[in-house]
C-alpha cells in the first residue's frame, strides 16, 4: 500500500469561506485576495444603500402625492384654528405697534446667528403673536416672550444641534433675565397655548405651491423675503399663511418678470388686495432683512426689488414729465394680472442702523420712537400729539379676552374705563 502525503490546503477560504480575522495568517495571499474581497462587499453595501434611499424618496413622493389634498386641507384647518387675535393685541396696554419692527430684528438677527430652518422665524412670531393674544404684556417683558417664542419654534421643528441654549439668549438679552426667567417663560407660554404648538407657516406653503412649477431659488428666495417683510407689519397678522404665500408667490412673479400660475392650480389662488399690500412695503424694510437678503446665497433678493423699485420711479417721473401712459413690461403675464403691478414707493425706509446693533434690552417707548423717526415711515406711530395711544376696551367682554395668569414676576395691570 503506498503511502499517501497529504497536499497542502492552497485555498481554504473556498472551502470554508473567508475570514476576515487578524489572527490567520495567509502566506499565499500574495495579490491581495482578502483585500478586494473586503472591498467589494463594502462597495455592494453602499449600492444597496443607494439603492434603497432611492425607492424610499420615491415611495414618500408617490405618498405625497397621493394624500397632498388630505394634507392641505389638515394644514388649512390647523391655520384657522392657530390664528393670533388682532384686537386683542390692540388692547395691550404697555406694548404698542412701534415695537415691534425692534422685536423682529432682534429675533431674525438670532435666528440668522443660531442658522435656524426658515419656517422656526415664522413659527416664533406666531407663538409670540397667539401669547399676545391671550395675556398681558408689559415691555420689559416683550423681548423675553420672543425669546421663549424662538427657543419653543426650535425646540419643536429645528435640528437638535442648533437649538440654542438659554445661557446664548442671555447674553444676547446683555443679561437682563435670569436663567430662571427664560425657563418659566417659556413654561407659561405653553401653558398659555394650551401646549399647541404645531402651526402650519408660510414657508410650508410656500413649499407646495413651489411644488407645482419648476425649481427655480431666484423666485423661492424672492418669495420668502416678501413674506418676512410681511412679519413687520400689523396689516398681515390676521392674514392666513396659506393666503399669505400665494400673494407674496404671485409678487415675486411679477418682480421677476416669471409667468403666473394657471387659476386652476392651487398656488394661483392668490388675494389681489394682499398682493397690492405687499407691493405698497416693499420700499420700507428693516435694514437687519435687508443686509440678510443681500446676500449671494439668497439670490441678492433685497438687492433685486431697490433695482425694481428704482426701475418703477423712472418710469412713473418719464409719465409725469410726458403726461403719456408707460405700459409695464410684463411678459408672459396675462391682462388679468396687470393689476399686482407695485405702486410707486412714496415714503423712504428705516433709517440706517449700524450692522450688527440688536434690540436694545428694553425696547424703547414712544418718546424714543418720536426722536429717532424708527416707525414714523412704516405707519405705525401717527404724528401728533396722541401718538401710539392704546385702543380702549369696547366692552367688559374684550377686557376678559386678556387673562392674568402670569408668571410670578409678571406685574398685572389694570385697564382703564
Amino acid at each position: 500500500m503506498a503511502y499517501m502525503q497529504p497536499q497542502p490546503q492552497a485555498h481554504a477560504f473556498s472551502t470554508f469561506g473567508y475570514c476576515d480575522s487578524y489572527f490567520v495568517e495567509n502566506h499565499e495571499d500574495d495579490d491581495g485576495i482578502f483585500a478586494r474581497a473586503a472591498s467589494e462587499r463594502e462597495r455592494a453595501r453602499g449600492v444597496a444603500k443607494l439603492r434603497q434611499r432611492a425607492l424610499a424618496e420615491e415611495l414618500s413622493r408617490l405618498t405625497a402625492d397621493e394624500y397632498q389634498d388630505d394634507v392641505l386641507d389638515h394644514m388649512e384647518r390647523m391655520e384657522a384654528e392657530t390664528m393670533p387675535d388682532i384686537q386683542s393685541i390692540e388692547i395691550q396696554t404697555e406694548i404698542q405697534w412701534f415695537m415691534r419692527p425692534y422685536l423682529l430684528d432682534f429675533l431674525l438677527e438670532a435666528h440668522h446667528a443660531f442658522q435656524l430652518l426658515p419656517e422656526t422665524l415664522h413659527l416664533a412670531v406666531n407663538l409670540l403673536d397667539r401669547y399676545c393674544s391671550r395675556r398681558v404684556v408689559y415691555k420689559r417683558h416683550y423681548q423675553l416672550v420672543g425669546c421663549a417664542a424662538l427657543l419653543i419654534s426650535a425646540k419643536y421643528g429645528d435640528r437638535k444641534e442648533r437649538v440654542p441654549t438659554i445661557r446664548e439668549l442671555k447674553s444676547m438679552c446683555c443679561s437682563l433675565y435670569d436663567d430662571d426667567m427664560f425657563t418659566q417663560m417659556e413654561w407659561h407660554v405653553l401653558q398659555t397655548l394650551n401646549w399647541i404648538v404645531g402651526h402650519p407657516t408660510v414657508t410650508s406653503f410656500l413649499q407646495l405651491a413651489l411644488t407645482e412649477a419648476p425649481f427655480d431659488p431666484e423666485l423661492e428666495h424672492m418669495a420668502c423675503y416678501i413674506a418676512e417683510l410681511a412679519l413687520y407689519h400689523k396689516d398681515f397678522v390676521p392674514i392666513r399663511p396659506s393666503v399669505l404665500a400665494r400673494s407674496a408667490l404671485a409678487l415675486a412673479r411679477c418682480i421677476l418678470g416669471r409667468p403666473q400660475s394657471q387659476y386652476s392650480e392651487w398656488s394661483a389662488r392668490y388675494d389681489p388686495q394682499v398682493v397690492l399690500n405687499l407691493s405698497n412695503y416693499l420700499n420700507q424694510p428693516s435694514q437687519a432683512l435687508s443686509r440678510k437678503y443681500a446676500s449671494p446665497q439668497l439670490s441678492s433678493a433685497s438687492t433685486t426689488i431697490e433695482m425694481f423699485l428704482r426701475q418703477q420711479a423712472i418710469m412713473a417721473q418719464r409719465v409725469v414729465q410726458s403726461n403719456e401712459p408707460v405700459a409695464m413690461d410684463m411678459e408672459h403675464t396675462s391682462s388679468a394680472n396687470a393689476y399686482l403691478t407695485p405702486q410707486t414707493p412714496q415714503k423712504g425706509g428705516y433709517p440706517a442702523l449700524p450692522v450688527g446693533v440688536l434690540t436694545p434690552p428694553i425696547t424703547p417707548d414712544k418718546a424714543y420712537c418720536m426722536a429717532t423717526g424708527y416707525g414714523i415711515n412704516q405707519g405705525l406711530v401717527a404724528t401728533g400729539m396722541n401718538t401710539c395711544v392704546p385702543t380702549p376696551p369696547s366692552s367688559a367682554e374684550h377686557q376678559q379676552q386678556l387673562h392674568y395668569a402670569a408668571p410670578h414676576y409678571v406685574q398685572q395691570p389694570q385697564f382703564v374705563q
